[in-house]
């Protein structure tokens, strides 16, 4: 196969909407309801196959907290892929998203592909309906999914099917879909500080 492609994530969205959860099912296969808040950022790396394409994918989880987002802005450069997360039940998270979008537009670049992903399918109460998750979708031209980072579902669908879609606009070619259960590879022994804002490694 060939040397893997390198396309850096960031995961935003307001406080206490799972991300963490999500990054932590999406590398780990584990849920943690007691996660702690994050603090600036977090990072992690997974590598995905597309036949013969390994694209590793450097995702960096930042806090929702106001104090924070002064600091985690200077994370977004370099970006090629987003995820923007909501609550689905908690209806204010899904009306902060145009405040998330736009910082998104204002500090990635114009091609960064971005999915916005309702998470907490799993709970019964829910304030955010899937068609009004999709129509915003739609209308911002963003991808859309539903997860729960709980159950797991949907989680692998959003970070790799984004991930084809940055490889298809990356190449020009056209790549097929693949499924959650396909096996995807894990990289230990990368931390946080091995890792730049923008993308680079300190080498």
């Amino acid at each position: 196969m060939s040397a893997p492609r390198t396309f850096k994530y960031i995961v935003v969205g307001d406080m206490s909407v799972g991300k963490s959860c999500l990054l932590l099912q999406f590398l780990e296969r584990r849920f943690n309801p007691a996660h702690d808040m994050t603090v600036g950022v977090e990072f992690g790396t997974r590598i995905v196959h597309f036949g013969s394409e390994n694209v590793k994918l450097h995702i960096w989880d930042t806090a929702g907290q106001e104090s924070f987002r002064s600091i985690t802005k200077s994370y977004y450069r370099g970006a090629v892929g987003a995820l923007l997360v909501y609550d689905v039940t908690r209806r204010i998270t899904f009306d902060h998203l145009l405040r998330w979008a736009d910082d998104l537009n204002k500090y990635c670049s114009a091609d960064l592909v971005v999915a916005l992903v309702g998470n907490k399918t799993d709970l019964p109460q829910r304030e955010v309906s899937y068609e009004e998750g999709e129509s915003f979708a739609r209308e911002a031209n963003m991808l859309f999914f539903e997860t729960s980072a709980k159950t797991s579902d949907g989680v692998d669908t959003a970070f790799i099917e984004s991930a084809r879609v940055i490889l298809e606009h990356t190449t020009g070619r056209k790549y097929p879909k693949i499924e959650e259960k396909e096996v995807v590879d894990v990289v230990a022994g990368e931390t946080q500080e091995d890792i730049k804002p923008d993308g680079g490694c300190p080498c």
